[in-house]
């Protein structure tokens, strides 16, 4: 007689959609052929894409990217707020529920951009702002809380909420987007609608990736390469991409209670001690007036940074930072939306929000603000001229040098590299979660993918990067990748809000925010009470 646990391996065995493995395996092995056979055509058709793409879709998403945020903070402060996402207590502490969708969220070259990313925008500014001048630089680290605040963590928490809401309040079965798509609009999730939707958010899914794991390694190997006097060639990266991919393997195969939870705690609270020892031993008056200032500007100028698309000049701006930024965290709100909804079972959508919002975009702009502050004083001070610099030896470089920079620089250097590389696995490790439980048909509540299907996608997750590390591509052709992974996924974002609007006020248009509450409480006592039916041993004591 087959005894339980076999039954459950059977069962999950029987749920893993081959087909669509099979298709996202083919579409990944012609994708690596293609970037490693012809790398210059490669390089070449990426200009042409990314220009053309952003131009065409460019005010769409800037457009879309501001809707998100005033729909996503309307439905926290109205009525449908109260509104729970399942039954029961919350799984997972707050702590451990906010940093592990933060890992989710956020990839391990946020670290290279907490360094950098000022010094694009003081060189070549948005809004109409003279290069190079005391404006751009104040604006600079403005436009950095921009790209990493309000708006992202809106695009994350529409996409978010409507897979928590199919998942949890209509219990519809399928931890995919095709399964929401098809709860939305009718069509079958495995139809061809549904196989494609499935298809492109692996294929994006992929895409993001790229440019975060690309990023990560390339510091993280220049700055062994000049702590250690070791060759900073592809033997190098890759070494690192296998080393980190064996990590999140790890934690995947003991599962998210004990490995990714771990893993995210480490990861975002190391990053937090790292931006207050930078904080402490840098500039830390300038660092305080400088978030202060560039949290200001920010906030001051959102309507105009959010829909600014420079007709009259050529939008180079925009098209090349805001559009690709809302891009790049679009290719992450389906993966982000499955490991949402799977930590969030219990929460109310007020909570979801209030977390996101304030939790992603205050640990955003503190780390960014601490980092970035002490890089512009460097530059004011003469120590290390980032913008001059980053022509000549390259971003990646640059980072080192600030790193060495500072009080125990190179001690402080090492533990950065490690903490780049723990935080590029806890994030791996939820988006493996994310594409094993897409890849698995008809996932219900308390469902998990198997452990083998985790395993496998862990693996395939290094393949594209590593292809990318081979032929050596540039930051713009990163930028592209990411580009054509998310302009899919724009229709998908639309239909996300629509099937989401139309569903809280089928279920709950017509009562009152009291009501709203008391039915929520009701049903999760009622679930209690359920399973402690189930378990008349506990239940008697």
């Amino acid at each position: 007689m087959m005894n339980s646990n076999d039954s459950s391996s059977r069962n999950l065995k029987t749920k893993i959609d081959l087909p669509l493995i099979f298709i996202s395996l083919v579409a990944i092995g012609l994708s690596v052929t293609g970037l490693t056979l012809y790398p210059s055509q490669s390089l070449k058709l990426s200009d042409v894409v990314f220009e053309g793409a952003t131009k065409l879709f460019g005010a769409g998403v800037q457009i879309i990217g501001f809707v998100c945020v005033v729909f996503v903070l309307w439905i926290a402060l109205s009525k449908y707020g109260s509104i729970k996402l399942g039954e029961g207590k919350p799984k997972y502490g707050n702590a451990s529920w906010v940093f592990m969708f933060i890992c989710a969220g956020l990839g391990s070259a946020t670290m290279y951009w907490a360094f950098m990313e000022w010094v694009y925008y003081y060189s070549a500014p948005g809004v109409g702002i003279a290069p190079l001048s005391k404006e751009a630089l104040e604006y600079s680290i403005a436009y950095s809380f921009f790209h990493w605040g309000i708006t992202p963590w809106a695009i994350y928490g529409i996409a978010s909420l409507a897979m928590a809401y199919h998942f949890h309040v209509r219990k519809n079965t399928g931890l995919s987007l095709s399964s929401a798509v098809e709860a939305i609009t009718g069509l079958k999730a495995t139809g061809v609608v549904g196989r494609f939707v499935d298809v492109v958010f692996l294929m994006s899914t992929f895409g993001g990736l790229v440019l975060t794991i690309t990023l990560s390694a390339s510091t993280v190997g220049k700055g062994i390469s000049m702590l250690f006097g070791i060759d900073d060639g592809y033997a190098l990266k890759a070494a690192l991409v296998l080393a980190v991919t064996l990590v999140f393997s790890l934690s995947s195969y003991i599962g998210i209670g004990k490995g990714m939870q771990k893993l995210a705690h480490a990861a975002c609270g190391l990053t937090v001690i790292y931006a207050v020892i930078v904080l402490v031993l840098g500039p830390t008056g300038f660092t305080l007036n400088n978030i202060a200032n560039g949290v200001g500007l920010m906030l001051q100028n959102f309507v105009r940074m959010s829909l600014s698309t420079d007709p009259v000049g050529n939008g180079e701006f925009a098209r090349g930072w805001t559009v690709f930024y809302w891009l790049y965290w679009i290719t992450y709100t389906p993966g982000v939306a499955l490991f949402v909804t799977r930590v969030s079972r219990g929460r109310k959508i007020k909570e979801v929000v209030a977390a996101m919002i304030l939790g992603g975009c205050g640990g955003c702009w503190f780390f960014f603000g601490s980092l970035q502050s002490f890089a512009i004083h460097q530059f004011i001070s003469g120590v290390v001229d980032a913008p001059s610099l980053i022509t000549s030896v390259g971003g990646e470089e640059v980072v080192s040098l600030l790193l060495f920079s500072l009080p125990f620089g190179k001690i402080l250097a090492v533990g950065y590299y490690l903490l780049m590389l723990v935080f590029l696995a806890s994030h791996l490790d939820a988006v493996s979660f994310a594409v094993a439980a897409t890849s698995t048909r008809n996932l219900k509540e308390g469902d998990e993918p198997s452990t083998t299907l985790r395993l496998f996608w862990c693996l395939m997750l290094a393949a594209i990067p590593l292809a990318m590390l081979y032929i050596g591509a540039p930051l713009h052709a990163l930028k592209t990748v990411v580009t054509v992974a998310a302009i899919p996924f724009l229709a998908v974002l639309i239909v996300k809000m629509y099937g989401l609007l139309r569903w809280m006020k089928a279920d709950y248009g017509d009562s009152p925010a009291h009501e709203i509450e008391l039915m929520c409480s009701e049903r999760s006592e009622l679930s209690l009470l359920l399973k402690a039916e189930k378990r008349p041993d506990k239940a008697v004591a």
